[in-house]
């Protein structure tokens, strides 16, 4: 590859990047109703930049969400031969709640739920958090009936419990994950109502 070629393509990733920055600020301050063109704006570009780079609006979204879910799917990889089962899955929550912490996105995954994408990747990550809760179970870290689809679905939780809130502190989800973690412990633990749900 010549030396024009790299810088090329090297322009090419940055704009990428940029415009993925730019959509996650500005959905995340005006929901889905925000348009390719406001993202454009916010990222410095002509809107043709952004369509250079994603066919749609849609492939826009997807595109991001699958980048938050990759970051997950890296961390429960890395965190699966941990020592400590335990500070392993509490580690993976930790990162799956500050992620969401700087811009909830979470509406952003059921509005592209079906692109193959991120169906594929959110998969990944579910197994990633199967194993993770398969080892602090092994470990005896966590209550033996709590599976991976209770902790796939608790993994915003610490920070969607704030949104009743007008202005809580910035690290006040700590308090809730730390609930939750000791929620999950098998000290004191009375038997659970019902069964885990199935992940569809």
């Amino acid at each position: 590859m010549t030396a024009s070629a790299r810088a090329l393509r090297s322009d090419a990733a940055r704009n990428r990047e940029s415009l993925l920055a730019a959509a996650e600020e500005v959905f995340a301050e005006r929901g889905v109703e925000a348009s390719v063109a406001d993202i454009a704006r916010r990222a410095g570009v002509a809107k043709g930049t952004v369509f250079r780079h994603f066919a749609s609006k849609e492939d826009l979204i997807a595109s991001l969400v699958c980048d938050h879910l990759i970051t997950l799917t890296d961390a429960a990889h890395r965190l699966a031969d941990a020592g400590d089962p335990g500070a392993a899955l509490l580690e993976f929550l930790t990162i799956a709640a500050d992620q969401r912490r700087q811009h909830d996105l979470t509406y952003l995954l059921t509005y592209s739920a079906n692109d193959a994408r991120v169906t594929t990747i959110r998969d990944e990550v579910h197994a990633g958090v199967e194993t993770l809760v398969a080892n602090a179970r092994a470990a005896g870290a966590i209550r033996p009936d709590v599976t991976g689809t209770d902790v796939f679905l608790l993994m915003c939780a610490p920070v969607h419990v704030m949104d009743g809130l007008s202005d809580p502190p910035p690290d006040l989800w700590r308090r809730y994950l730390a609930i939750i973690f000791d929620g999950l412990r098998p000290q004191g633990a009375t038997a659970l109502p019902l069964p885990a749900p199935e992940l569809s």
